[in-house]
């Protein structure tokens, strides 16, 4: 089978966007700053908060933020929990308590992911310390 000029060309562009596609995948996923799941120590130090909560409310304030109810017998709004080398700290409030230079890194895990790291009850999700 004889492949035309035409053909040959669009295989070629084809090539050549699937190429450009990944090259932008793997950079944005490793360029700095760009993450909605990690805060590292020098985005944190740029903010000029004295503690953790201050930092991200200024970087990704969604992570404070509470939901409504998360059952009908229970009014309390849903926060996220707050952990450190594996140990519940308790709800975002902590955060406030704890000084920007002891963390260097602040990840937030998802509902579902932080039923599968953290196991079940955090239906707002989980923000993550890890400690210098």
């Amino acid at each position: 089978m004889r492949v035309t000029p035409l053909v040959a060309t669009l295989r070629w562009v084809l090539v050549a966007c699937v190429f450009a596609a990944c090259v932008r995948t793997v950079t944005a996923a490793g360029s700095a700053g760009t993450s909605r799941t990690v805060l590292t120590s020098e985005q944190l130090a740029g903010t000029n908060s004295s503690n953790v909560y201050d930092a991200i409310a200024k970087l990704h304030p969604d992570w404070l933020s509470s939901r409504g109810p998360s059952s009908v017998t229970d009014a309390t709004p849903t926060v996220a929990s707050v952990f450190m080398n594996g140990n519940l700290l308790g709800r975002v409030d902590y955060l406030r308590q704890v000084d920007l230079l002891d963390v260097t890194e602040v990840r937030y895990w998802d509902a579902g992911r932080a039923s599968a790291r953290f196991g079940m009850g955090h239906p707002r999700g989980v923000i993550e310390l890890v400690r210098r």
